[in-house]
């Protein structure tokens, strides 16, 4: 009998599964994401990039042509680029770095930065916390714009 009790208030306790959906909404949501189902934005003739946002998290697809530039600047954000294809060279912390395809740079937040694509690249950037200035379309940094 005892044991019967037990089963069911383990029972009952498993059948909350509403308050606890409720307790979670602002928890992360688990997603399935293709690349090829997010659209390419063009920030400028020689720059595209696709990302997803987590809760935490930012992870960017950025396609760069050989000779774009990607000026000078910093954000609070920590950064970790992985070059999947081409060589992006680095001008950080008063050194000149090149990044090959499988290598990977760890960029500490603040930390002023410039890149040159020294070949076509294709870069996985991620972000902690979130970029809000790519979220919000504000980076003019990578439009053009200063």
């Amino acid at each position: 009998m005892a044991k019967m009790k037990r089963a069911k208030k383990a029972t009952s306790r498993t059948r909350k599964p509403r308050k606890a959906a409720t307790r979670t909404a602002g928890r992360a949501e688990l997603k399935h994401i293709p690349w090829n189902s997010i659209e390419l934005e063009d920030l400028n003739p020689m720059l595209q990039r696709q990302f997803v946002v987590g809760q935490n998290i930012m992870v960017a697809r950025v396609l760069l042509k050989k000779g774009c530039i990607v000026p000078e600047h910093s954000h609070h954000n920590e950064q970790i680029t992985y070059i999947l294809e081409g060589a992006l060279k680095f001008w950080i912390d008063g050194k000149e770095i090149v990044v090959n395809a499988g290598e990977v740079l760890t960029i500490p937040p603040h930390m002023p930065h410039k890149a040159e694509a020294v070949q076509d690249t294709v870069d996985l950037d991620i972000f902690n916390p979130p970029r809000a200035d790519w979220i919000n379309k504000t980076d003019k940094y990578l439009r053009g714009g200063k």
